[in-house]
């Protein structure tokens, strides 16, 4: 089995092994002139490489999880444009709306591959299934992305919204700006918001 490009990702941008395991506080400590290897600092020193570490690695793991989705996200972008050619093909080969929604849904259910493919290799019951819960899958990460786009839409239009309260009521984040700044803290306040309400509507 190829491997995932998850598991490419985690082996060559992860560590092998945690701070630890690869350079002890001993050996971290001896690493310093002997006459300092008594210093506190030293130890709060390893501990906080240690900290750094794991939070760098947990980045590299969102990162790593967020580029598998995107991936996968370009995956379906790729098949749907495709079945979209293949149905602008059907149209002018003359099929009707009800000839063309068999086309695409026996492409559905037999995959990538498509249903030329299909035919040409009988299909069990069970390859059927697990093309259905592939697209079932699909869908549903589909719909957890639009959630966690709107809920970012829906964070960035609370802030928004409560720097223009702020505005209104006059609670400044920075009470001894002049009017000057303030109008452009202003202006730059409301462009976010139309951009905000943009991309909403172009989605």
């Amino acid at each position: 089995m190829a491997p995932s490009e998850s598991s490419i990702l985690s082996s060559f941008l992860l560590p092998p092994a945690p701070l630890q395991t690869i350079i002890t506080l001993r050996q971290f400590t001896d690493l310093f002139p002997r006459a300092l290897q008594s210093n506190p600092a030293i130890p709060r020193l390893y501990r906080e490489l240690q900290h750094q570490r794991a939070i760098d690695t947990d980045d590299v793991k969102r990162n790593i999880a967020a580029e598998c989705k995107r991936g996968e996200r370009q995956a379906r972008e790729v098949a749907r444009a495709r079945r979209r050619d293949e149905a602008a093909d059907s149209a002018a080969a003359g099929l009707t709306r009800g000839e063309e929604m068999d086309v695409m849904m026996e492409e559905d259910l037999h995959g990538r591959t498509g249903a030329t493919a299909g035919r040409r290799k009988k299909r069990t019951a069970e390859m059927v299934i697990e093309d259905m819960e592939q697209a079932e899958r699909d869908i549903e990460e589909e719909i957890a992305e639009i959630e966690e786009e709107t809920e970012a839409v829906l964070e960035d239009l609370k802030g928004i919204v409560g720097d223009l309260s702020d505005l209104r009521y006059g609670r400044f984040n920075k009470p001894a700006a002049g009017g000057e700044e303030l109008g452009q803290e202003t202006v730059a306040t409301l462009r976010q918001l139309q951009a905000t309400c943009q991309d909403i509507g172009n989605g």
